[in-house]
């Protein structure tokens, strides 16, 4: 607030200093131009002019009308005797001549303005005057105290082991005597390991706001600047403000910006990002202990971080934030909708079912896009239909349906879909399909989407042989009951070439080659890792491996096809049902397995919570194949 007064008054100043040099200027070009001398005298002979004042060479006349004229004259040595022959008045008076601060003001002003100017520019551009050219080693980092600090446990769910691990700090901050007095020494650094959008950030700010002590907050980019040095100077700087504030939180957002591994890249070399983590490593264990000062950051990248920053005595506790489980969508859930206006319907168990693999991010953005949804039909409350609607467009894409497709395209779909759901239907290891559409979602044709039924932290080796089977399902529909293959199989493909190459060369599930990984190294140069890329298996090896590739791929094809063959009614009955409704949900899909006619659609918000909750490890996508 202060700096911006301050500015508000240097610029009301020089507009002031503008504008006098502009009216000065302005007022000697408001005078009425000069008379030529000869029409002057003309004026004088016809006994126009009643007074003339003489100052040097010019000459101020006032006309017996009253007005005033000016005239220049050019040394007439008869002028006074003309003047008096026709009974004009005279006055003279000295040639008026500028003063010398006048001349120096006129002279100097521009330059002095621009100098000026040229100061106050850049001392905006080097930080708003604090500091001047030495305020680029200052430290970003935004301190909140209790005031502004608000946050607290209670607003933090879905992970309940990460806040246990924290709350020794609260209890630290808050009474130190209770671990020292036993010799045991809190933590210095604690490390946040998690997904994007876990909670990571929040739980600290909940510290902070639980123990009442500053926090400080910066992200791992501010210390990086396009000068040498600067990085560890704004490094040297916060730890200063933090121990003048301790005891005190330093919270680091995105270390893997300034903290990864020394040496990685093409070259090495001794840069800017590598002196700034330089000094992070002294600041947090060197010889000077910064007592009371504990620092928390935040990554989703620990595989990047340089071991000196992960080694006990700077980081000795490593808090992983994971993806929230069943319980703990149903929290998290809870805690968003506080600021919603709820309809009875809305049940967040249900909802915390259908929403597999879902972060604390992911589920505050269902809640907005359902209060969307409310508000665009105009509704006072948000129901369990917009639940269902924000769910399905953010699991399988938002709806196109201003996109016309040909007849032939829109059969097409139907019976890869078709084929999808048959073939993960008849599998006994595979996710119950929750819903299939037709209508084309985000970069897709038609979805098939499988929930399933409980958290699943692995996979088995049956059900991803079934779940390759399944991802051949559409492209053999497509074959049998249209003569034809489209691209619409393409990521369908690409997805169960991955999964059998990982179960040979990673997982260890191919008989023939045994429990050992074939892979190569894939390490990434700009990320530390090896800059060559070597193999660790023979050529011969390899053609082994693609041979059990290709060997499961070739099994499941066979499955997937055998069964679409020996269920071709059903297949036909499915897409038959999906031209005409466009859209199924699992009581109308299990309606045609049994063979009989799938009964009329429902609301969605009465089949929200069919699905469960999908497992965490990645290797199963939320919404399964999809074509387009």
């Amino acid at each position: 607030m202060n700096n911006m007064l301050k500015n508000l008054v240097i610029w009301l100043v020089i507009g002031l200093v503008l504008m006098t040099v502009f009216n000065q200027f302005n007022t000697r070009q408001l005078v009425q131009a000069p008379m030529e001398y000869s029409q002057f005298i003309e004026e004088v002979k016809a006994g126009r002019i009643a007074k003339v004042t003489i100052e040097g060479r010019q000459l101020k006349a006032t006309t017996t009308e009253g007005k005033r004229v000016t005239s220049y004259s050019p040394g007439d040595i008869w002028l006074v005797s003309d003047l008096l022959k026709y009974g004009v008045k005279i006055e003279a008076k000295p040639e008026e001549e500028p003063s010398l601060l006048m001349n120096i003001f006129v002279s100097w002003f521009p330059m002095l303005l621009l100098i000026g100017v040229w100061i106050f520019f850049m001392r905006q551009m080097q930080g708003g005057g604090r500091g001047g050219a030495f305020s680029f080693g200052k430290s970003k980092a935004r301190m909140l105290d209790e005031s502004t600090n608000t946050v607290s446990f209670a607003d933090v769910a879905g992970c309940e082991e990460a806040k246990e691990e924290v709350s020794e700090l609260v209890e630290f901050l808050r009474d130190p005597s209770k671990f020292q007095k036993l010799g045991g020494r809190i933590p210095r650094g604690v490390l946040m390991v998690g997904n994007p959008g876990t909670g990571k950030t929040l739980l600290a700010r909940a510290i902070a706001g639980e123990a009442k002590v500053p926090f400080f907050s910066i992200s791992g980019s501010d210390f990086v600047e396009m000068f040498v040095g600067v990085g560890a100077a704004r490094v040297r700087d916060m730890f200063e403000q933090a121990k003048k504030h301790a005891p005190c939180i330093v919270f680091i957002d995105e270390i893997d910006a300034v903290g990864r591994q020394r040496g990685a890249g093409l070259g090495g070399g001794n840069d800017e990002r590598e002196q700034t983590l330089n000094q992070l490593l002294v600041e947090m264990d060197g010889f000077e202990a910064s007592v009371g000062v504990i620092v928390i950051a935040a990554t989703n990248r620990p595989d990047v971080l340089d071991p000196a920053l992960l080694r006990p005595g700077r980081f000795d506790r490593q808090v992983v934030v994971p993806l929230p489980d069943i319980r703990g969508r149903e929290e998290i859930l809870k805690v968003h909708m506080r600021k919603v206006p709820l309809a009875p319907d809305v049940k967040p168990d249900i909802i915390a079912r259908g929403t597999p693999g879902f972060s604390g991010a992911d589920l505050a953005n269902l809640v907005n896009e359902a209060a969307l949804f409310a508000a665009r039909g105009n509704k006072r409350l948000v129901d369990m239909d917009d639940f269902e609607r924000a769910k399905d467009k953010i699991m399988m894409g938002a709806e196109r349906r201003s996109m016309v497709m040909p007849e032939e395209e829109r059969r097409n779909t139907a019976y890869h879909e078709a084929g999808h759901t048959v073939v993960a239907r008849l599998l006994p290891k595979t996710d119950p399909v929750h819903k299939v559409t037709i209508i084309p979602r985000g970069r897709a044709l038609g979805v098939t989407m499988q929930l399933p039924e409980h958290d699943r932290y692995s996979q088995d080796r049956d059900r991803l042989l079934n779940t390759i089977a399944v991802l051949f399902g559409g492209r053999i529909a497509e074959e049998i009951f249209m003569q034809q293959m489209t691209t619409g199989a393409a990521n369908d493909f690409e997805r169960a070439t991955d999964l059998a190459r990982r179960m040979v060369t990673h997982w260890g599930m191919s008989d023939a080659l045994g429990t050992m990984v074939y892979g190569e190294n894939e390490g990434e140069i700009f990320l530390g890792r090896s800059i060559t890329t070597h193999k660790n298996v023979s050529e011969a090896t390899m053609q082994k491996v693609d041979q059990e590739i290709r060997s499961i791929i070739d099994t499941q094809y066979a499955l997937a096809r055998k069964l679409i063959e020996d269920h071709r009614d059903t297949v036909r009955a499915l897409a038959e049902a999906l031209l005409e409704l466009e859209t199924l949900d699992a009581d109308q899909i299990a309606d045609i397995m049994s063979g009989k006619p799938p009964r009329p659609p429902k609301s969605s918000a009465s089949h929200g919570g069919s699905g469960g909750s999908a497992s965490n490890d990645g290797t199963q996508a939320a919404a399964a194949p999809a074509t387009g």
